[in-house]
């Protein structure tokens, strides 16, 4: 039996006082924050809090480190960053000027809610309660200059280390790319009756421009002798397929066939060259001359006497005509 006002043992209410907290983190949902306590002794405890966005520590991950009094929750615990910051209200040792592990703590408060609080400071520190008072001066005097020196201190020391890129793995081997070689596949029926498929790749084999047929092969023979191939042998293409004839093409091809049969006949004369002829006949008869005379030219009286005959009209025709 506790008397009243009494306070139960400690060891006691600070166990049961852990384990509500560890079963309490299962429900809460810390966003990136992480809290859990050492495997071997539930008095330790680490943490991490990412840098607020907006502000100069965006993109750092922060480590601190928790130890919980025996007396735990009626005396604070004591919180320590592990991670270097350019921070104000943070000792380069680690320690934090927050008022909730001070004069503000109460039983009632969490250790999530201190880590809470914590990213607040981190967003809202408070210059005027400062643990580096030259920081605390550059936040007011040239805020510019202390907001570049904290990004370049989360750079250093809080950037998260990049994750491992993947590798291969060891002992494989590596891909190499082949040349495609001609391969030919069969078909094969198997036991069971299921056609299973063989294929074999040929090898592709350099050849000497010069084969010696008297060298012996690697089995112990001779050589095959080279076996040469005519052009004969070689597959001809199609003739060109021509196209059917038309009835202009049949009948312009019967009269070809036609003429080219019978002996050929010469061009039926012109009827001027008719007249022409018998005008010429006429002049012979005239003159005392046949067709079969010499080739001498008649002279001008000549011309003239047969001409005047022509005009009486002795034995020349109707139709003559004649010519000078």
């Amino acid at each position: 039996m506790f008397k009243v006002g009494a306070r139960p043992s400690t060891n006691t209410a600070t166990m049961k006082r852990i384990q509500r907290e560890i079963r309490d983190l299962e429900k809460e949902d810390m966003g990136d924050i992480t809290l859990k306590p050492a495997e071997s002794n539930v008095f330790n405890w680490t943490a991490t809090i990412p840098g607020p966005e907006g502000s100069v520590y965006e993109g750092g991950v922060f480590k601190l480190s928790i130890v919980l009094p025996s007396d735990y929750p009626f005396s604070s615990p004591r919180v320590t960053f592990e991670t270097r910051i350019y921070h104000m209200n943070i000792a380069p040792n680690g320690s934090i000027c927050i008022d909730v592990l001070k004069s503000q703590w109460s039983p009632a408060l969490s250790l999530f809610k201190v880590m809470l609080s914590i990213s607040s400071l981190l967003t809202d520190p408070n210059p005027h309660d400062p643990l580096v008072s030259a920081i605390a001066q550059e936040y007011l005097g040239n805020r510019a200059a202390h907001d570049a020196t904290a990004r370049e201190w989360t750079r250093l020391y809080a950037l998260p280390p990049a994750p491992p890129k993947p590798s291969n793995g060891k002992g494989k081997a590596k891909v190499q790319t082949a040349t495609p070689q001609a391969s030919s596949s069969r078909t094969t029926p198997s036991v069971n009756g299921a056609s299973t498929a063989r294929s074999s790749t040929s090898q592709s084999l350099v050849l000497p421009s010069v084969i010696d047929v008297d060298a012996p092969s690697p089995r112990g023979g001779r050589a095959t002798e080279p076996i040469e191939i005519d052009d004969d042998d070689l597959e001809q293409p199609p003739a060109p397929t021509r196209p059917p004839p038309t009835r202009a093409s049949r009948s312009a091809g019967r009269r070809v066939t036609s003429g080219s049969s019978s002996t050929a006949q010469p061009p039926p004369p012109i009827a001027g060259s008719k007249r022409r002829q018998q005008n010429s006949d006429v002049v012979d008869e005239v003159g005392g001359s046949s067709s079969g005379s010499s080739n001498t030219a008649p002279s001008r009286a000549t011309r003239s006497a047969k001409r005047r005959a022509l005009e009486r009209g002795d034995g020349a025709p109707d139709d003559a005509i004649v010519i000078d």
